[in-house]
């Protein structure tokens, strides 16, 4: 630009502002990129193919060398008192039994009993307490001198006792002792009596049941 082209009304402090399109760069806009998934492609498998097996032939054992055979032992059965073994333990302690303890032997035991016999028990038990514990000669001796009326009745069941000791047990009268003698009582009967001025007085009439056991001598 040439002097003479400047106007003469354009003030001299004022800069000339050139404006070079081509110097303002404006900035570059970076465009985001897109990343697509990538696609796996599905892989095929062949299928494994299995090759025969030759199977070899199981001889078969004659039934005769079957039979002759010894038969396996069952295996015992595991107690079920054994002590649980832990899985860490190696030794499991064992569980010791008592010994069983030999019962002994019964002694046989012979019965007889008498019921609805007419006397109180009071006065029978006043007898049977004699013979208890002794043996059958000696409680017969008793018996037989006794001064009450139910001694009779006692010696006669003593004698009922011992005829089933030797026909039902086959026991020796003798070798026999008296166990047990007990008189429990029975029903009781009432009557009544008439008495003065129309009253009644009442009257029972006691019965009782008489046992006795013997048993051998040890």
């Amino acid at each position: 630009m040439s002097p003479d082209d400047v106007s003469p009304d354009a003030p001299e402090d004022e800069p000339a502002i050139e404006a070079d399109a081509a110097a303002i760069q404006e900035p570059a806009v970076e465009e985001p990129v897109v990343e697509e998934p990538a696609v796996e492609e599905p892989v095929v498998e062949a299928p494994a193919v299995e090759e025969p097996v030759a199977e070899e032939p199981v001889a078969e054992a004659p039934a005769d060398a079957a039979a002759d055979a010894p038969a396996e032992a069952p295996k015992p059965a595991a107690s079920t008192r054994e002590a649980k073994v832990p899985a860490g333990d190696a030794e499991a302690p064992k569980v010791s039994r008592a010994p069983k303890r030999a019962r002994p032997a019964r002694r046989a035991v012979v019965r007889a009993q008498a019921k609805y016999v007419r006397t109180s028990a009071r006065k029978a038990r006043m007898v049977c307490g004699h013979i208890r514990g002794k043996s059958v000669d000696e409680a017969r001796a008793i018996l037989a001198f006794t001064p009450r009326d139910v001694a009779r009745d006692w010696s006669k069941l003593l004698e009922s006792a011992v005829a089933n000791a030797e026909n039902n047990h086959e026991l020796v009268g003798d070798d026999l002792i008296v166990h047990e003698a007990y008189a429990d009582e029975g029903p009781t009967i009432k009557r009544f009596r008439p008495r003065a001025m129309g009253r009644a007085t009442p009257i029972r009439k006691r019965t009782s049941h008489l046992t006795i056991t013997l048993t051998p001598r040890s």
